[in-house]
């Protein structure tokens, strides 16, 4: 009996590692997509998709086309030395696409690179179930509730017509009783013999009116009331921009970038992911793509005038591709701006939340000029915090519940540990 009880227990230790072995290598398969969704799209989005060729070709079937997962990491971290080194994979892939270069990111290690090629296939599923589902529309998140000055004002203004219909019916049967009073009395008059004297109406309308004192006050009330809703929306709306529109020194297309070409809105904006601004990207991060995208075939087979000022601005020569040595900044119009005393952080909303760009910016997607498309008020960011929903499962929340573990068996705490060493904390 004791050999049996023991035997089970190994048996029981043995499943017991291999599930724990089980659900480790899982997490890190999970943690690896993770990783490479955030590179792939801070690093491939303006040249590669998953399911559509762009500057580069659709990713997509790319491990069943390259089976050899160390040629395809060779190639993802310096595609121009595996192309040296004549290997004829290489080769072909690049004059299959006009021999443009990928950029070398010898920065990336095998296991990020790696990672990217894990979220590839993880996106290739997602699309293939997402295509073979039934259409459906899928419930947005709810939006921001109304203004409740505009409510007020709606309500005072039917208020006020209904008053003024009951006003105006009124007035009528009075006239018309008055019209019947000065008819007898000008038939007795006459009858008499005696001369008719026509009164003045508009006198006798203010003499009546001002002798009513429930209408004088009712009227007194509405005109108050009106400049009260008035001057309250006016007071609300001092600072608020929503819809502002300025001309920037560079005509970019949102609804090209985005739209129709489907970059990635932190290709540009690196900053929303892992600082507290969304940063404007340099130009260096145009020239990505702009020294072989020039848009010369919609100018006659020159270059684009907009194209022009980026190259002016990095003293960029096309006809040479050298850079001289008399950059110059681009004066961009800031568009969203919020006040001293108000602080946002990107980060904390886009990664630990997870919060869509378009919650706030709108669609930005479709958006030829920018313009600030929510109000970025305080009642409008409270009522975002108040429906939205939080997801626990990050690693954000994971250092809270750890401190707070620490914190009731006595242990030490340090600030670092609730998030005190991001840059947030003291940059301001």
């Amino acid at each position: 009996m004791r050999n049996i009880s023991s035997y089970f227990g190994r048996l029981v230790k043995t499943v017991s590692i291999g599930l724990m072995l089980l659900f480790s290598i899982s997490s890190l398969q999970a943690q690896d997509v993770k990783e490479g969704e955030s590179l792939f799209k801070a690093r491939c989005t303006a040249c590669h998709q998953v399911n559509r060729a762009g500057v580069g070709p659709a990713l997509e079937g790319m491990t069943e086309r390259h089976p050899d997962e160390d040629w395809l990491v060779s190639w993802i971290k310096n595609s121009q030395a595996l192309i040296a080194s004549g290997d004829e994979a290489a080769v072909q892939l690049f004059e299959d696409y006009n021999r443009i270069m990928m950029p070398a990111n010898l920065d990336l290690s095998d296991e990020q690179i790696l990672g990217i090629i894990a979220y590839v296939e993880a996106e290739e599923v997602r699309l293939a179930e997402a295509a073979q589902a039934p259409a459906g529309g899928e419930g947005g998140a709810a939006g921001a509730s109304g203004d409740v000055s505009a409510l007020m004002l709606v309500t005072v203004a039917l208020i006020a017509i209904l008053a003024v219909v009951v006003i105006v019916v009124l007035n009528r049967v009075v006239r018309t009783l008055e019209k019947v009073v000065e008819q007898n009395k000008e038939a007795i008059l006459k009858a008499q013999g005696e001369p008719v004297e026509k009164d003045n109406r508009l006198l006798l309308f203010a003499q009546a009116f001002v002798k009513n004192k429930k209408l004088v006050f009712f009227v007194l009330l509405m005109v108050v009331s009106l400049l009260g809703v008035w001057g309250w929306k006016t007071m609300w709306n001092v600072g608020v921009h929503d819809g502002y529109m300025p001309v920037q020194p560079i005509k970019f297309s949102h609804q090209i970038h985005a739209g129709v070409n489907q970059i990635e809105c932190q290709y540009c904006h690196g900053g929303a992911f892992k600082s507290k601004n969304a940063s404007i990207p340099s130009a260096n991060v145009c020239m990505n793509c702009h020294t072989t995208v020039t848009a010369a075939d919609h100018y006659n087979g020159e270059i684009s005038p907009e194209i022009q000022k980026i190259y002016r601005a990095v003293d960029y020569d096309p006809d040479t591709r050298e850079y001289g040595d008399n950059p110059r900044a681009i004066e961009w119009v800031r568009i969203h701006n919020l006040p001293d005393f108000a602080y946002f952080n990107h980060s904390q909303h886009v990664t630990v939340a997870g919060v869509e760009c378009e919650t706030c910016h709108g669609p930005i997607e479709s958006m030829e000029e920018v313009y600030q498309y929510s109000p970025l008020t305080m009642k409008w960011c409270v009522d975002c915090h108040r429906e939205t929903s939080v997801d626990m499962d990050n690693e954000y929340y994971d250092q809270l519940i750890e401190a707070h573990e620490k914190l009731k068996k006595g242990e030490k705490m340090t600030a670092a540990m609730i998030g005190g060493l991001e840059c947030g904390k003291c940059h301001y």
